[in-house]
């Protein structure tokens, strides 16, 4: 025991054994108390005192007091009388005031005449009818003592610079006073006293010197061969140390910044686009008819401003016309409807990026590698898994001899580089065909769930684009991977700008590579 007393002594800085050796001899010592007597800072005292009571040597009580005084207006009050006593003076001299004459008969400010009504009638100290203001009897008896808020203000006056106590019936006085504005001033005190533990007084019965103790090793010490007398300090490596939280990408951009790294890697280049975009790239370009369920307004943002957008190549708006209507040279019937300009110029916040996707096949020649990451809008009821704005991920290839094979080995590279196992089912998406969703294997779930889909793109969206070749594309909503990423439950986590979470994600806890 007396060599985890010596060791503990070794360890206290100079400041704690100060404050120690204060208290052994002045048990009531306040910070300042200490601070004078031994020359430090009160900052010092209390870091000190804070090292000595997270070593169990000393304890710390903390007493915050109140202190009430009065405001300019609340002077002025306890001089003038507050309005509703203005008012009852002149009441008991005349019994009633007609609302009218109020602030002439009383000389009350008219901003405060509805006030001074309110604390009359909540005094029960007068009554209004028809326009009259009548004194009550409670009034009367008032006319000739003060109210216990009344009492207060007097007692605040009497004391200019502050009260901390009030008895039972003064403290009511306060409450009342304070339900009013600007007239109380309230200004917390914080006061702090110590208690030596019996391991301080352990300490303190093992007796210890006071002398400066160096810290560090300095050049100086060293030129001078002043290090061969100094006396160094120990330090506990077991100490407690601030908590630092270093600055860090939010999780969602370290997701989206390894995506693409991972794309530019596989030797993809990056389109971005619009959020604004026509309804004929967001919906037409991909055969998408123009009746169809998801272009209603309970799915899309339609803008008033731009209310319309400007169409593409017109030889590219007829082909898609013609497509839509007939299935051209395409071999599909098409939709069997007649096609709108007007709706394919309608302005939207983009639903999806997969309409990058046939912009970039229109303005550029095969072969393609292009992928784009960007943020989605769409018309979604917020709860745990839906929001009405996210992000989404997409990847084309376009290129002579490219296969549903290649789609697969894509894909199975790309889930691979993002630490996944992956496996493909059938599915059905508009504009693809074949098409399939991926899904992954989640370990600690024991269990596949679907992140993505993907397929390859229809002859009647590539016709009218000019494109001849086939093309596969790939997407999947980066909120959805980061639920997975990180655990969360609750897809409003990732926006809700949470500190406590933030901050204690862990750096590295990122998409695997």
């Amino acid at each position: 025991m007396s060599e985890d007393i010596e060791k503990t002594i070794s360890e206290l800085h100079i400041y704690e054994k100060k404050l120690l050796k204060e208290l052994e001899a002045n048990p009531d010592a306040t910070p300042e108390v200490i601070a004078e007597n031994t020359g430090m800072d009160i900052k010092s005292v209390m870091s000190a005192a804070g090292s000595l009571a997270s070593k169990d040597i000393i304890e710390m009580q903390k007493d915050v007091e109140e202190v009430y005084s009065l405001t300019d207006a609340g002077r002025e009050y306890a001089e003038k009388g507050l309005p509703e006593r203005r008012i009852l003076n002149v009441l008991a001299k005349k019994d009633h005031i007609g609302m009218k004459d109020l602030a002439n008969e009383t000389g009350v400010d008219k901003k405060e005449t509805n006030i001074a009504i309110g604390w009359l009638r909540r005094k029960n100290w007068a009554q209004i009818d028809k326009g009259v203001v009548n004194i009550t009897d409670l009034g009367k008896g008032f006319a000739s003592k003060m109210d216990i808020d009344e009492e207060t203000l007097d007692y605040l006056k009497a004391n200019a610079d502050g009260v901390k106590l009030f008895t039972d019936d003064l403290m009511n006085g306060v409450k009342k006073l304070a339900g009013r504005k600007n007239i109380l001033n309230v200004k917390r005190e914080t006061s702090h006293s110590f208690t030596i533990l019996p391991k301080g007084e352990e300490i303190l019965k093992h007796g210890f010197e006071i002398k400066e103790q160096a810290t560090q090793l300095t050049h100086e010490h060293l030129k001078d061969g002043e290090w061969k007398s100094l006396e160094y300090r120990p330090y506990d490596i077991n100490a407690e140390a601030p908590v630092v939280f270093a600055g860090k990408k939010h999780p969602l951009r370290v997701i989206i910044d390894e995506i693409r790294e991972i794309f530019l890697n596989m030797g993809f280049s990056e389109d971005n686009g619009e959020y604004v975009e026509s309804a004929f790239w967001n919906f037409d370009s991909l055969f998408q008819p123009q009746d169809h369920a998801a272009r209603e307004m309970q799915d899309t943002f339609y803008l008033k401003n731009p209310l319309t957008c400007d169409l593409p190549d017109m030889d590219l708006v007829k082909l898609t016309a013609e497509t839509h209507e007939t299935g051209a040279d395409t071999g599909s019937i098409g939709w069997q409807y007649d096609w709108s300009e007007d709706i394919a110029r309608q302005s939207v916040l983009r639903t999806h990026t997969t309409g990058i996707s046939t912009k970039h096949l229109f303005e550029h020649e095969p072969p393609i590698k292009m992928f784009s990451v960007g943020r989605v809008f769409r018309r979604e009821t917020f709860d745990y898994k839906h929001l009405p704005e996210f992000h989404q991920v997409e990847g084309l290839v376009c290129g002579e001899g490219i296969s549903y094979q290649n789609l697969l080995g894509t894909l199975k590279e790309f889930y691979k580089k993002l630490g996944f196992e992956v496996r493909f089912r059938p599915a059905y998406f508009p504009y693809t065909y074949l098409s399939t969703e991926s899904e992954i294997y989640l370990e600690e779930k024991e269990s596949w769930i679907e992140l993505g889909g993907a397929g390859m793109f229809r002859p009647e969206v590539l016709k009218p684009l000019g494109i001849n070749q086939p093309a596969l594309a790939f997407g999947m909503g980066i909120e959805r991977l980061a639920m997975i990423r990180y655990d969360v439950e609750d897809i409003r986590m990732l926006y809700k700008s949470d500190l406590k979470w933030l901050r204690e994600l862990p750096i590295d806890q990122g998409v695997r590579l």
